[in-house]
């Protein structure tokens, strides 16, 4: 059987996330961006989610974070982004040290390929 391998590691995107909507969605499309430039495919449920899902809505907000977390435990690595941990990353990093899912930073992602940091391409 011949083994299926992806071309791009996927990475599930985090941040400290600021609370307003239209920000919060520019942020996470900038940061996804960053993380494809570098040669990974971003998965970032702040990007998406809010697009079906009414996060006032207790069941709903709990099923948004199931959801997270199943997409957290399928990536390899945990990107780390913005300038900021609160305790959403926190639980983030929990859960990919939990199940042995690297965890770095944009920054540190944009270093090793030699682009430099994420601010100097404007995000």
């Amino acid at each position: 059987m011949e083994e299926t391998r992806m071309k791009r590691p996927l990475a599930y995107i985090t941040a400290a996330w600021s609370g307003i909507p239209e920000v919060d969605m520019n942020l996470a499309a900038n940061f996804c961006r960053s993380a494809y430039e570098a040669g990974l495919a971003p998965i970032c449920p702040k990007l998406y989610l809010p697009l079906f899902l009414n996060d006032s809505v207790p069941g709903e907000h709990k099923d948004g974070i199931d959801m997270g977390r199943d997409m957290l435990k399928r990536s390899r690595m945990l990107l780390v982004c913005g300038d900021s941990v609160d305790e959403d990353v926190k639980n983030d990093i929990a859960v990919a040290a939990r199940y042995g899912i690297a965890a770095t930073t944009l920054e540190g992602i944009m270093d090793v390929k030699g682009q430099g940091s994420p601010d100097s391409a404007g995000y």
